[in-house]
């Protein structure tokens, strides 16, 4: 996403009479909230900041957000969801790389306002809420349907912990992100799927003899 200049929010409403629609007032927020994040991180983003540059009441705001981390979240969410979405082609090896190769360039490019979420929602309940419901529980529900999918199809081996499977791949990346005493690379994402096929591939029948 290309920030625009200070005030300049692509969603920014224009002031005028009449009513707007709620559509078009939460897509000027989010839009606005999103830029914010990405320039300032989620410190920098406020109610009267967001209100201001989108042309929006800052009542709506509370209104329809619990704090402003919880907007923040919804931004980010809102900005990335294409970016983070779990692909089908039938070859799970092949998905899993396509997925992580995005997740790893996404948390490249935006990895201080990401590694900000996680840890104001340590300190903010509304936000780490939203992160646990919105967030985290979908993707790891997106991404267990997909290996679920490959398991019935035979390509990952009966009695595998598909949860685990989740931890290992996603929960490596983020360990890199916040701990980075290792470089977060689109390599390191294809080790650790080649070391996890090791184990989880189904057993090759043994050639005759």
């Amino acid at each position: 996403m290309e920030r625009s200049d200070a005030g300049e929010g692509a969603g920014l409403l224009k002031p005028g009479r009449g009513r707007r629609r709620a559509e078009d007032v939460r897509n000027a927020t989010l839009t606005t909230a999103a830029e914010l994040l990405l320039a300032e991180g989620v410190q920098g983003l406020t109610f009267s900041k967001v209100a201001a540059r989108a042309g929006v009441s800052k009542m709506t705001l509370y209104k329809w957000w619990p704090s402003p981390g919880a907007l923040a979240f919804d931004a980010y969410y809102d900005t990335f969801k294409d970016t983070l979405a779990f692909p089908d082609t039938g070859d799970i090896r092949r998905d899993l790389t396509t997925q992580l190769h995005s997740f790893v360039e996404l948390l490249n490019r935006n990895g201080s306002v990401i590694a900000g979420i996680i840890g104001a929602a340590q300190g903010d309940s509304d936000l780490a809420e939203a992160l646990s419901t919105h967030y985290v529980t979908q993707r790891r529900r997106l991404a267990v349907e997909r290996l679920t999918r490959a398991r019935e199809a035979g390509q990952i081996r009966e009695g595998v912990d598909l949860e685990t499977i989740v931890d290992q791949l996603w929960g490596a990346a983020y360990h890199r992100l916040l701990m980075p005493a290792q470089p977060l690379t689109t390599d390191f994402t294809d080790q650790l799927i080649a070391n996890l096929f090791q184990g989880l591939a189904p057993d090759s029948p043994h050639p005759a003899t």
